[in-house]
């Protein structure tokens, strides 16, 4: 198979420093010669993504949506480039950056499938639910917002950034890994009718059985899956390298685990890996952990 290594330095949408060193980070712990060894072709974007240091950028006038033209500019480069990967059937494998370049790595999948007719499903690894708008965000950041976007809610430059409506039904998106939401995107979860695996489902069910519903809930719903994994769906003890760190989560084994399983389905197209933060990582082990998740979901087997 052909992958495509994009890296997206944008750390905008949140509200630490770092996250745009995290494709770097990610690339020095090994991901391309790890990708090879698996017997992969892997291309890389050498033009990259001209992207203002955040300290140098304007944040704009609305406190609700901080580095909002900023956003939609670096996202709208990254549609054009994942839908042209995706459109010759070749896998886009995106490195962030904060998760707000969700934005457009689902605009340039949504573009792409919508082409050819296939129905997109996310898969969407993260302590948090990324469902706020405006409206319900305590703190602006826009990459609590990028899921609500994409499937259509919040603010008009974020639902219609690269091409007018919704990227992704909200009936094909599934999270797992939730622990940590906010009142106002809990309820609009509730509305949009995502589905949710929070940790104590996990907890109270068993990771095996919330795996086995996951790969039901994709064949019965979708042709092709997206798996958008924020690092901070570990639990910090062994994955400090991120910047919203939230305790009570997946173990390394865990997370491991799911990759198999899902790359087992045959559905994953693409997929994204964001919040590495290597100003607060330990020996760049969290790096080096998104290398291991990439190489499960793209084949990689113990034994």
């Amino acid at each position: 198979m052909n992958v495509h290594i994009l890296e997206m330095p944008l750390d905008y949408g949140g509200r630490r420093h770092g996250s745009d060193m995290g494709p770097s980070a990610i690339r020095l712990a090994g991901l391309r010669e790890k990708i090879e060894s698996l017997g992969h072709n892997v291309f890389v974007n050498k033009k990259g993504f001209n992207i203002v240091a955040q300290e140098y950028a304007d944040a704009g006038s609305n406190p609700k949506a901080k580095y909002l033209d900023a956003i939609v500019d670096a996202c709208t480069d990254l549609a054009r480039e994942v839908e042209a990967v995706s459109d010759t059937g070749d896998f886009p494998l995106v490195l962030g950056g904060d998760h707000s370049i969700a934005l457009g790595t689902l605009a340039g999948l949504g573009a792409s499938y919508k082409k050819s007719g296939k129905k997109l499903g996310v898969l969407y690894v993260d302590a948090h639910g990324d469902f706020n708008t405006a409206e319900t965000s305590s703190t602006g950041n826009i990459h609590g917002e990028c899921m609500a976007a994409s499937a259509g809610y919040g603010l008009e430059r974020l639902v219609n950034l690269y091409y007018e409506g919704r990227k992704v039904d909200p009936k094909n998106i599934c999270y797992v890994g939730i622990r940590d939401l906010d009142p106002g995107e809990k309820k609009l979860m509730h509305e949009a009718g995502v589905t949710v695996f929070t940790i104590s489902d996990i907890d109270r069910m068993g990771f095996s059985e919330i795996i086995k519903k996951v790969k039901v809930f994709f064949k019965t719903h979708c042709d092709t899956v997206h798996i958008s994994f924020d690092m901070d769906s570990l639990d910090p003890s062994i994955a400090p390298g991120t910047g919203v760190p939230v305790p009570g989560g997946l173990s390394y084994r865990e997370a491991l685990l799911l990759m198999e399983d899902m790359s087992s389905l045959g559905m994953v197209r693409s997929m994204e890996i964001v919040e590495v933060n290597p100003i607060l990582d330990v020996r760049n082990d969290t790096a080096a952990m998104a290398v291991a998740l990439a190489a499960r979901i793209l084949g990689e087997k113990l034994f």
